[in-house]
């Protein structure tokens, strides 16, 4: 007799994700933190009313490639012209301070023995927490007046850019992961190939959805083509290229992002979708996942370290590349707290780095918590560091 459990587990995740995330946003915090929480409440840590099950592993997997997708679509080409180098410059320490220093905070823990696994397993944690989540700064620097000042657009500049290397990293990492230990040049020609073929395509998607914003911008098939094409990319990327399907998402989203009425009538018809029904099934089921009941001394004292470590290296990498750049000493240090908050995108590398067998399902919850702990605590330093900065971009 065929079971229509899925149903009822659709229904909890949807009403449990959206009253803690209301109860969140209260105390000025990102929604998403409630879908965790609900996730883990829900999950073995708390009642044990959800599980992982087949539904959940394919809707989730919609859920992030649908998230990929709009922050590709949400990317602002301009604003990054704007901050060129500086940003680029920023990211790129925002990005190697915690690869090096956050992987070799695991490689010390879990590796007992140099092997080609256990290097790209403590390289992938710390690829993971080299991404940046701005939804939560953003929101603090706007609350306080701030987001339009000089470092305001830097963070929101220098965090596109490093997640944009956080994810071609993920998939030099994804396609070696998947040759265990096979020719990386072998790896490093297909992730090439994977490149020329987003920009083969996208010249023609990208004339094509000109074509239809002159003509039919906000029509109904622009959102079904352009979702389309999305899931097309994500195919492709892992079917042909050995590349992660969020990689083909995100810029199959960052093809389009520049087209003016076409791009906003997409993103906002997607973000419908992926807002109902996939994101909370997503957050909802990384909570689910995070079993924090089956965590032993060393993995908590992993996490409290890895925290410190997360913490203190996106100040260290941000704030010092800011300082490079010229910027004051309180503007540095308000780039550099206002990139410790991990999120969407570090949670999205380590649901497929478990998928990937990068990432052990014994240290998953530690991860969880480390990311959770960093959205918490960035808004408090933030308003800390930002509340008597006044100069604004002219």
């Amino acid at each position: 007799m065929e079971s229509y459990d899925f149903l009822m587990v659709l229904a909890l995740i949807l009403l449990s994700t959206k009253m803690f995330g209301l109860a969140t946003e209260k105390v000025h915090l990102p929604q998403v933190v409630g879908a965790l929480i609900a996730g883990i409440i829900l999950g073995p840590s708390g009642f044990g009313i959800l599980r992982e099950t087949e539904f959940l592993l394919k809707a989730s997997e919609i859920g992030v490639i649908m998230l990929m997708f709009t922050a590709g679509l949400d990317t602002n080409l301009n604003e990054l012209k704007k901050t060129g180098l500086m940003s680029f410059l920023i990211a790129i320490f925002g990005v190697l301070v915690p690869l090096v220093f956050c992987g070799g905070l695991y490689y010390f823990f879990f590796s007992e023995s140099y092997t080609y696994t256990n290097l790209l397993n403590a390289v992938f944690i710390g690829v993971i927490f080299s991404a940046t989540s701005v939804s939560i700064t953003v929101e603090t620097l706007s609350e306080m007046g701030k987001i339009k000042t000089r470092v305001g657009t830097t963070i929101i500049s220098a965090a596109i850019i490093d997640d944009i290397i956080g994810i071609i990293m993920l998939s030099i990492i994804s396609g070696l992961g998947k040759k265990g230990g096979g020719n990386p040049m072998e790896v490093v020609g297909k992730i090439f190939g994977f490149f020329v073929f987003v920009v083969a395509i996208g010249l023609i998607v990208h004339y094509l959805f000109k074509m239809l914003n002159e003509h039919h911008g906000k029509s109904k098939r622009a959102a079904v083509w352009a979702l389309a094409y999305c899931f097309l990319m994500s195919y492709g990327a892992e079917e042909f290229f050995g590349v992660a399907d969020i990689t083909g998402a995100y810029f199959a989203g960052l093809i389009l992002c520049n087209i003016a009425k076409t791009k906003t009538f997409v993103a906002e018809k997607i973000a419908i979708a992926s807002y109902l029904v996939f994101s909370p099934v997503f957050f909802a089921s990384i909570g689910i996942k995070t079993n924090i009941t089956g965590l032993g001394k060393q993995a908590l004292l992993f996490a409290a370290i890895l925290f410190v470590i997360a913490c203190a290296t996106k100040i260290i990498g941000c704030g010092g590349g800011a300082k490079l750049c010229k910027m004051t000493n309180q503007q540095a240090l308000g780039v550099g707290v206002g990139m410790m908050s991990r999120g969407e995108v570090a949670l999205m590398l380590i649901q497929k780095g478990v998928m990937l067998k990068l990432v052990e399902e014994s240290i998953f919850p530690a991860l969880v918590l480390v990311i959770i702990a960093t959205v918490l605590v960035t808004p408090v330093f933030l308003n800390l560091v930002m509340k008597n900065y006044s100069e604004h971009l002219s």
